[in-house]
C-alpha cells in the first residue's frame, strides 16, 4: 500500500460552497439508521456487440467517515494529536465489519492526517483484509477545513477528483465535524447528523466522478442511509 501525504488539493470548477442553507430539507435524525437502505444493483449495461466503452456511465459511491471516539485523558496533548479511546477503538472493529457486510468497500481512501484518523483506518485495515488494498491519501488539509463553514463539500470534491481515477467506483473520505457532516448534509439535500464513527452513504451517477460532481450538484446525492458501529446489518 503507498501512502502519500499531498499538498493542499488544486481548486478546481463547479463550487459547492456558495449553497443556501434553504436548499437542505429537514428530516428526522435517525434518517437512514433504523431502516438502511442499500441498492446493490449498479447500473449496468449490456450489449450484444463485441466492443466495449471505457467511458460508460457507473454508479459513484461516496462514504464520508467521522474518525472514532478520540481520548480526552491527557488534556496537555495537542488536539491534532489525540488518540482513540478504548470505545472509539472497538467502534472501529464495528464499523468495518458492518462496511463489509454491506459490499461499501472503497478502491480509493482520503484521509485527515490527525493521529485519530489514523487510528480508526489503522483498525478499520487490521480488522477488514478489503480496506488494506485501498489506494490511501493522508491528506492535512482535511484537519482544518472541518472547521470553516460552508467549505468542507467543495474540498472534498476537489480532492476526489484530483486523485480518482474513472475506474474507482467507492472513494472514503474521512475526517472531522463539523464539517463531515455539514459536506453529507450539503450533498444530499437533507440535514445529517454523523456522531464519531458514523458513516454516511452517498450515491450519483457519471462516467467520470467530475461528471457525477456535476451532473448531482448540490442536493443531488442520494443517501443510501448512515452506518453506525451498532447498526444491524
Amino acid at each position: 500500500m503507498n501512502v502519500i501525504v499531498p499538498s493542499l488539493v488544486e481548486p478546481l470548477q463547479v463550487p459547492y460552497n456558495n449553497y443556501k442553507k434553504s436548499q437542505i430539507k429537514k428530516v428526522p435524525k435517525c434518517v437512514g439508521v433504523g431502516s438502511l437502505v442499500i441498492e446493490t444493483n449498479q447500473d449496468q449495461q449490456t450489449s450484444t456487440s463485441t466492443e466495449t466503452t471505457p467511458t460508460s456511465v457507473a454508479t459513484r459511491r461516496l462514504i464520508l467517515l467521522r474518525h472514532a471516539k478520540s481520548s480526552w485523558e491527557n488534556r496537555s496533548i495537542r488536539d491534532h494529536d489525540r488518540p482513540l479511546s478504548r470505545t472509539g477503538q472497538r467502534d472501529a472493529i464495528k464499523l468495518s465489519q458492518n462496511l463489509l457486510k454491506l459490499g461499501w468497500i472503497p478502491q480509493l481512501i482520503l484521509s485527515s492526517d490527525a493521529l485519530r484518523t489514523r487510528e480508526t483506518l489503522k483498525i478499520m485495515q487490521e480488522q477488514v483484509q478489503a480496506f488494506s488494498e485501498a489506494e490511501v491519501h493522508f491528506i492535512s488539509s482535511f484537519y482544518s477545513v472541518a472547521a470553516m463553514d460552508g467549505q468542507t463539500a467543495e474540498h472534498l470534491r476537489q480532492a476526489i477528483c484530483k486523485y480518482s481515477r474513472d475506474e474507482i467506483n467507492t472513494v472514503m473520505c474521512m475526517g472531522h465535524n463539523r464539517g463531515w457532516e455539514e459536506a453529507a448534509s450539503v450533498l444530499s439535500g437533507v440535514t445529517v447528523e454523523l456522531k464519531t464513527c458514523n458513516a454516511a452513504l452517498l450515491e450519483a451517477t457519471g462516467k467520470s466522478w467530475e461528471e457525477a460532481f456535476s451532473l448531482a450538484g448540490p442536493g443531488g446525492w442520494k443517501l443510501q442511509g448512515i452506518v453506525k458501529p451498532d447498526t444491524a446489518v
